[in-house]
């Protein structure tokens, strides 16, 4: 009898620690972030499908010159860079609004545009205040001892010599992506848009959580699948 009363007092403390856990993760479930592009949806399909709705006389866009391309570009305060990462249960998104960086375009010579950016870990938020700060806790993103994520641009995509206002042009970026203090070569595929006298710009990669020397945090009532979107949602002026 003895021995039985241990065991179910062993599969108590199993299944008491099982629902608590299951507890602790429901209340850190639940996607809070909805991500808002740059780009209106209008422009990006015109640019999917070679077809700009600027072709008619009545809606004809102006044309864009270099004059007004070419040159240093700042991120505004405006600009988001998103993280979302997709588990058994659903996708949960992180936005991080504190985004600062520049991008020096030259349509001329693409090998002579720079670009660069950084982001303050500290404002990764998730809409739920639990789940973010064992995140940028010490024993995962440790936002303390690494404050900052950044993304050098090695090199450019050509771009087209002429653009049209309110049309989506693409761009792919290489570039290194740095968080933790590692370094992970990536290429981010974008859309780039002129408007009103800005560059709206809209790109993403996939990264893994190995990647950064991360552990992907499965457990006994959920899966986290390993890769993880990086999305720029960036609205720069000159």
């Amino acid at each position: 009898m003895k021995k039985k009363t241990w065991i179910w007092a062993a599969a108590g403390v199993v299944a008491a620690g099982a629902i608590a856990a299951f507890v602790l993760l429901n209340n850190s479930l639940g996607n809070n972030v909805e991500i808002e592009s740059v780009i209106p949806a209008q422009d990006q399909t015109s640019a999917n499908s070679g077809t700009a709705a600027a072709n008619t006389p009545e809606t004809a866009a102006a044309a864009v010159t270099a004059e007004q391309l070419n040159g240093a570009w700042s991120v505004a305060d405006t600009s988001k860079v998103y993280w979302s990462v997709t588990t058994s249960q659903e996708t949960v998104n992180f936005v991080n609004p504190s985004v600062t960086g520049t991008w020096n375009v030259n349509l001329d010579d693409a090998a002579a545009m720079t670009g660069e950016g950084s982001i303050e870990m500290s404002a990764l938020d998730s809409g739920n205040g639990q789940r973010d700060e064992h995140v940028k806790a010490a024993d995962y993103l440790d936002a303390a001892q690494f404050p900052q994520s950044t993304f050098t641009v090695s090199s450019f995509s050509e771009l087209p010599a002429e653009w049209t206002e309110g049309t989506a042009v693409p761009v792919q970026m290489e570039g290194t992506l740095t968080v933790k203090g590692i370094d992970k070569d990536v290429i981010f595929d974008s859309q780039v848009v002129y408007s009103g006298g800005q560059l709206m710009l809209s790109g993403t990669t996939t990264v893994t959580f190995a990647d950064f020397g991360l552990a992907s945090p499965h457990n006994i009532v959920m899966e986290t699948e390993n890769d993880l979107e990086v999305r720029l949602e960036l609205v720069l002026n000159k």
